[in-house]
């Protein structure tokens, strides 16, 4: 077949949470459009959560290729069901249809089993000159001419991240230089948290841009676009020495913006790399703390205590560094005095905005593989794997007790006294945050109830 134009969807959150007013776009569908740009193809990237796809594009695709989340996985489908009934051929990504790839089967033609980027290329390849074999391209899941449901081996991690482009944001449909702006400078992680699907997509080892590559980037999103810029790496500085080089360089070079990223809490024991964030221009840190339960703590494998918690949120506020504190809630050892303290924690300590988010036991994690054999899902509606819902069964409180006390204790973080405080500043950003807040737990207290109740959940 001849391809000319390639559409790529990263399908739409399924609902709004806190964080809904600032959209991320995953890199995945952003990247895997610049390479084929640079292949030749006529491509652009819809990302829901960003505008509304233009579907008169799409549906005059030769190819279109779907990334989803198991959050999105259901979006997804429906899309895969619409093109496929118009004779497009359907290519499903991302993290679902990498655990699942005989559900994504049902709706999409070829399934692109972890890191897409070499599997892609070689799939387009053959559908265009029919080399190589399907059998011979790794990470590939397809349906062979009796019907049966083929996975070839997994593809080897990709080692030299320099050799990757740049992703192009101006091939996203209706991208908006205000928009937060992605980069990404390593991949994988050595930590198992349960809960986390990060080892299963990228590898238990990181896997690093050199020095040189990330500085050149930067330098070029800080030409391109004011917005701030959000390192969506699972830990900026997993190696510190590394991320000291790229901060020095960047303060040596003056690439001068606003930027954020994710760490972990031991960013506190090293007073240096601070105060070079802080001089390169770092705004906020989102940091997973997880829990304020010991207990929760060690069932998660974070490799934390309450100290490193409490130290962390002192030392990065000292440097004058924001902080977005992620906690996960509905441990077997938590219950409902642990959602109480966590908002009062939050608050007390003074960290400046917080997600709460309900324990949602993913596809591909060993929480998933142990919620399942101990048969406490209480339904795989993957719309409902948002970490907004309850879709297990809880161990020291009912699911419904669960789900309504997550959204109270954000209500009791983000208070009428929250944005006071803020206005009293003047701090208008964070008095937004506030009232943006208010208004998402407002909606998702009352959306919870109907959820209680259409899913029977006690």
């Amino acid at each position: 077949m001849v391809i000319r134009r390639v559409s790529f969807i990263e399908a739409g959150s399924p609902g709004l949470h806190i964080f809904s007013k600032f959209p991320i776009p995953r890199l995945g569908a952003v990247l895997l459009s610049t390479i084929l740009r640079e292949r030749g193809y006529e491509v652009k990237a819809f990302i829901e959560d960003i505008a509304e796809p233009d579907w008169s594009f799409i549906e005059s695709s030769d190819i279109v290729c779907i990334s989803t989340i198991t959050s999105t996985a259901m979006k997804a489908y429906g899309m895969g069901e619409r093109l496929k009934a118009l004779g497009i051929p359907v290519i499903m990504g991302g993290a679902h249809p990498t655990f699942l790839p005989d559900e994504s089967l049902k709706y999409a033609d070829f399934v692109i089993r972890g890191e897409g980027e070499y599997s892609l290329v070689e799939l387009l390849e053959y559908m265009e000159k029919g080399t190589p074999a399907l059998t011979g391209i790794k990470g590939l899941s397809y349906r062979d001419n009796d019907g049966r449901n083929v996975h070839n081996p997994s593809r080897e991690f990709i080692e030299d991240l320099d050799s990757l482009p740049e992703p192009d944001f101006s091939l996203v449909h209706k991208w908006n230089l205000s928009n937060i702006y992605p980069v990404l400078t390593s991949r994988g992680c050595p930590f198992d948290c349960k809960f986390c699907s990060v080892i299963q997509m990228f590898g238990r080892s990181y896997r690093f841009k050199s020095v040189e590559a990330t500085l050149k980037e930067l330098k070029y999103v800080a030409s391109v676009s004011k917005a701030t810029k959000f390192i969506v790496d699972d830990n900026f500085t997993a190696n510190k020495r590394r991320t000291k080089e790229i901060l020095r360089g960047m303060i040596v070079e003056r690439i001068k913006m606003r930027w954020s990223a994710q760490v972990r809490t031991d960013v506190a024991n090293d007073p240096e790399l601070l105060r070079l964030m802080a001089d390169s221009g770092c705004h906020t840190l989102y940091i997973g703390f997880e829990s304020i339960n010991a207990g929760t703590l060690e069932a998660y494998n974070k490799k934390q205590g309450l100290e490193d918690i409490i130290s962390c949120i002192r030392t990065v506020k000292d440097h004058g560094i924001h902080i977005h504190g992620m906690f996960v809630l509905g441990a077997d050892t938590d219950d409902v005095e642990t959602i109480r303290g966590t908002a009062d924690f939050a608050t007390d300590h003074g960290i400046d905005t917080v997600q709460f988010l309900i324990l949602t036991p993913l596809p591909g994690t060993p929480l998933f593989h142990d919620m399942t054999e101990s048969r406490r899902l209480l339904h795989t509606d993957w719309s409902k794997y948002d970490v907004q819902h309850v879709v297990f069964k809880p161990w020291l409180m009912s699911a419904a007790t669960l789900q309504i006390e997550t959204f109270r204790a954000m209500a009791r973080f983000y208070s009428w006294r929250y944005i006071l405080r803020h206005l009293a500043r003047f701090d208008l950003h964070y008095a937004a945050i506030g009232i943006f807040g208010k208004t998402a737990i407002h909606k998702s207290l009352k959306a919870s109830s109907t959820y209680l109740q259409e899913a029977n959940v006690q």
